[in-house]
């Protein structure tokens, strides 16, 4: 179609303001702040992760939430206006036990948010989001030569997560076991992907878990002849439900064969497949850190009580 030289300087400030307004409804619309984000909350050196999932349905939000601690839980309130990002859900593990409360804003190009909170004793914390990494599986996928994480010997290659913490672990009989109290201990070395294969057990009433990546729990604890649930024996902690229970009663030897490519996880318990190859959404509580796309290590939960472990050996995934 001709254009009349007459109308077309008029056209030009016209157009330009519909796509700056069309801009700006795409930042303040629900679908601008919908999908997984990976939190960093805190000033550096004191920072913890969490994560956020936000979804849209009828034009209405809802979302989940992983605080430093626990498991995925529901969000209570959350908006999103003109940019800016508000929600609220009931404490779990925190102190006090208060809604928790959270307020950010969306940067322009839609991939950050930077924003405040409260600390458990009622200080102002700073916060960011980025959007969480898609990390699809890998095809192809060649298999590298296989790693004895522990030696059987001693701690050689392997750290405390936290250094301040007391270290209660340690090797006797070729098997690696903690005294409490302890903390979670960690390799020096990170992975991207691999295959797991460890050996573990846990006595009656006791808590454990293999962090993959040091961000995604696979549950250890002594939940014989219990319904396989997402938090006892063989659950991605908190999001993946195993298919059944294939745990032996507390005390007994048992094994996980476990492989991880990208976020998709699949995990054999006792020679029984009870996750697979499921996508998993994010990090859980307890997380070393909220960065996805990094490699990252193996780490074994010591905190919540005693616990044994042998025979660690992970296969790296090749290029």
């Amino acid at each position: 179609m001709r254009v009349s030289k007459r109308l077309f300087p008029a056209f030009i400030p016209c157009f330009i303001a519909f796509l700056i307004a069309g801009s700006r409804v795409s930042i303040s619309a629900p679908q601008g702040i919908t999908g997984r984000w990976d939190l960093t909350i805190g000033a550096a050196g004191n920072a913890y992760p969490s994560w956020l999932e936000i979804t849209a349905k009828d034009g209405k939000l809802s979302g989940r939430f992983v605080g430093r601690f626990g498991s995925a839980r529901p969000i209570k309130k959350i908006a999103f206006e003109n940019g800016r990002l508000t929600f609220s859900l009931p404490a779990d593990d925190e102190k006090p036990e208060r809604d928790l409360s959270f307020a950010a804003t969306l940067s322009p190009a839609g991939d950050k948010l930077t924003g405040t909170t409260k600390s458990e004793e009622g200080a102002e914390l700073t916060w960011e989001g980025v959007r969480a990494p898609a990390l699809p599986k890998p095809k192809g996928v060649k298999w590298g030569t296989p790693i004895e994480l522990f030696n059987g010997k001693d701690l050689t290659g392997w750290k405390l997560k936290d250094p301040k913490e007391p270290n209660g672990w340690r090797a006797v009989n070729r098997v690696l076991e903690n005294e409490m109290p302890s903390s979670d201990i960690r390799t020096e070395k990170e992975f991207n992907d691999f295959k797991l294969h460890i050996e573990f057990n846990c006595p009656a009433k006791s808590n454990s878990g293999v962090y993959l990546r040091g961000r995604y729990e696979v549950q250890v604890m002594d939940s014989y002849g219990q319904p396989p649930e997402s938090h006892r024996l063989g659950g991605l902690y908190g999001f993946i439900d195993p298919t059944e229970n294939a745990g032996k009663p507390a005390g007994e030897w048992q094994t996980f064969d476990i492989t991880l490519l990208g976020r998709y996880v699949t995990v054999v318990l006792n020679g029984k497949t009870i996750i697979d190859d499921k996508e998993i959404p994010g990090i859980t509580g307890g997380a070393l850190n909220s960065r996805e796309a990094d490699p990252g290590p193996l780490v074994l939960q010591g905190d919540h009580g005693k616990v044994s472990y042998r025979n660690i050996i992970l296969t790296p995934a090749v290029e």
